[in-house]
């Protein structure tokens, strides 16, 4: 199933909090306008007005503290870890995003890793997925 192009353009940069319904909807959510507005307010640190891509990680990882999401999460960390060698690569992430239609430099995709990189190896395990989601 492809992301849709709001969780997109927000895993790149951000999006508006208009927006942000067509994302939790994309992910099988179903909020209504005041609890959008409540999850916007908990997490736009800048007041910008937008929901850049940590911000939204950290409201997911607030929605999904609430659910049993365990399973959820390694099957995303699955779609990432294409050789299933329990790592996801700078290769890896950028095959995915390449797929969904996103064309990352490599000095974007090494960000991204560096990012959830908590042990400085140079990838991603599936503890610091974890630790990127919760």
């Amino acid at each position: 199933r492809r992301p849709s192009p709001s969780l997109t353009r927000m895993a790149m940069g951000q999006i508006t909090t208009k927006e942000l319904g067509t994302v939790m909807r994309s992910l099988g959510q179903n909020p209504s306008e005041s609890e959008l507005q409540d999850m916007i307010n908990e997490v736009d640190a800048d007041n910008n007005g937008t929901i850049d891509f940590p911000e939204f990680l950290t409201m997911m990882a607030r929605k999904m503290k609430d659910t049993d999401s365990e399973e959820e999460i390694r099957e995303a960390f699955k779609v990432f870890d294409r050789d299933n060698n329990g790592f996801i690569s700078a290769a890896e992430l950028r095959h995915v995003m390449t797929s969904i239609g996103e064309k990352l430099t490599d000095d974007e995709v090494d960000e991204m890793i560096r990012e959830a990189d908590q042990d400085g190896d140079g990838r991603i395990d599936y503890n610091e997925f974890v630790q990127l989601m919760m």
